[in-house]
């Protein structure tokens, strides 16, 4: 007979595989689901991935770590780190991440180009962006990311993928939109220059409280925790 705790896990990873069933449906097929699991017990994670995730996104290099060793029979995910960086923590986020979701200034962005040439890896990145003002976010602003671009381009190693971003909190959905649709334009603005190793096609922005006014906007990945594993 199961006791409450084992029907309590049996009911949250039925909850997990019906909520992402429902997110399924409302992303188009070239819309990147990444799971956001920070907190998240690997045994939570397992259902995700049998419900078909295979992007996870992680914000801290020590968690992710252990759940990479404890979920070492599941080669065919792909990791993302979505947190602040620290430089101290660039060295080891290159060797066990696939996508670098949140460089966010040209020093780190420098940093990890150096180390990826000593390791011979090449990451995918995302730059992180501050399209309207917000100080309890990282990233470039507009003007500082228009103003790197020739710097950032000389990065080699690194396979610079697309613009990330983090709407500021209390928007209103017309707020949220227009926040994603001006990071969009930044990209389209980015890309009508003919850079030799910055491509774009990739924008990484919506979470679990926003992300269908992204897709609509033009996201091609969102990053969805608390609608997935939050009872």
């Amino acid at each position: 007979m199961e006791n409450a705790g084992d029907l309590s896990i049996i009911l949250m990873n039925n909850l997990v595989t019906q909520r992402i069933a429902e997110i399924r449906q409302e992303l188009p097929t070239n819309v990147r689901l990444i799971a956001v699991t920070k907190g998240v017990p690997v045994a939570l994670m397992r259902s995700a991935y049998e419900a078909g995730v295979r992007d996870f996104g992680e914000s801290r290099v020590p968690e992710a770590i252990d759940k990479q060793a404890a979920l070492a029979d599941l080669p065919d995910i792909c990791w993302h780190m979505i947190g602040h960086l620290q430089t101290n923590k660039a060295r080891k986020a290159l060797q066990i991440f696939d996508w670098i979701q949140a460089v966010d200034s040209l020093k780190l962005l420098q940093n990890l180009e150096r180390i990826a040439r000593e390791l011979h890896v090449r990451p995918s990145i995302c730059l992180q962006v501050k399209i309207w003002p917000d100080p309890q976010k990282y990233g470039w602003s507009v003007a500082e990311l228009l103003a790197d671009l020739k710097a950032i381009d000389q990065c080699q190693q690194l396979q610079i993928q697309g613009l990330m971003a983090i709407a500021p909190l209390g928007l209103t959905s017309e707020q949220s939109q227009a926040f994603f649709l001006d990071l969009r334009q930044l990209r389209d603005q980015i890309s009508q220059h003919d850079w030799q190793h910055i491509a774009l096609p990739e924008l990484s922005m919506g979470m679990s409280n926003d992300y269908p006014l992204a897709v609509i906007s033009g996201a091609t990945m969102v990053r969805v925790g608390s609608k997935i594993f939050v009872p």
